[in-house]
């Protein structure tokens, strides 16, 4: 343990004018090293960053009160203690750095998580999902067409016809393809855009 930043001697008038500052003054103690989440880095860096304020207080109450270190009767226990908490806060300056840094790897972490989860969820949608996530107000069309083109099977095939679909190869290429419902909603959805918007490149038709 470090010793307790507040005065065991010394004289009783540095005693009573540290009295209500040294009330507030804690020492860092490392926090055990459990789960390190982003709430508990959270909570590392406030407890810095209230340490490090609490060592600025006591070094400005010695530059404001710069006689204690001259006087010959508080000299050796205002020096004591201005050191203390100079080494204190250059300390926590760098826990303050490195606990920053840690948030900010944890937060990032987090983003990645949740940008996994969001596209392995995008991935996983269903035929029917995907179709009306991307077609909106012509879902109950799409959902018509692809039922006719592909019983809403992505691995429908008929020739070079494939997919949901059933986009031919030199559409393909045009507006994409993919093995997952949502890329071959998506493709379809390009294609359906760029031809008007009234399902004319496909036999299969809404009303039908």
């Amino acid at each position: 343990m470090e010793p307790w930043p507040c005065p065991r001697d010394g004289g009783q008038i540095l005693k009573a004018l540290l009295t209500g500052l040294c009330a507030l003054i804690l020492l860092v103690v490392p926090a055990a090293a459990k789960s390190q989440t982003e709430a508990d880095l959270g909570v590392q860096l406030a407890h810095h960053l209230k340490t490090m304020k609490r060592d600025t207080q006591v070094i400005r109450f010695f530059d404001r009160n710069r006689w204690l270190l001259s006087d010959p009767r508080f000299t050796k226990e205002a020096q004591r203690q201005l050191t203390l908490h100079r080494t204190s806060r250059a300390r926590t300056r760098l826990k303050v750095a490195q606990a920053k840094a840690a948030v900010a790897r944890a937060r990032a972490a987090r983003r990645e998580r949740e940008q996994a989860r969001r596209l392995a969820a995008y991935r996983a949608a269903s035929p029917r999902e995907a179709i009306c996530n991307v077609f909106g107000s012509y879902c109950g069309q799409a959902l018509a067409v692809a039922r006719c083109e592909s019983g809403l099977q992505t691995t429908a095939r008929n020739g070079q016809y494939l997919g949901l679909f059933q986009m031919g190869s030199s559409e393909r290429r045009l507006f994409g393809h993919g093995t997952v419902a949502i890329d071959q909603v998506k493709a379809a959805h390009r294609y359906f855009v760029a031809s008007g918007r009234d399902w004319s490149p496909w036999s299969c038709k809404p009303w039908s």
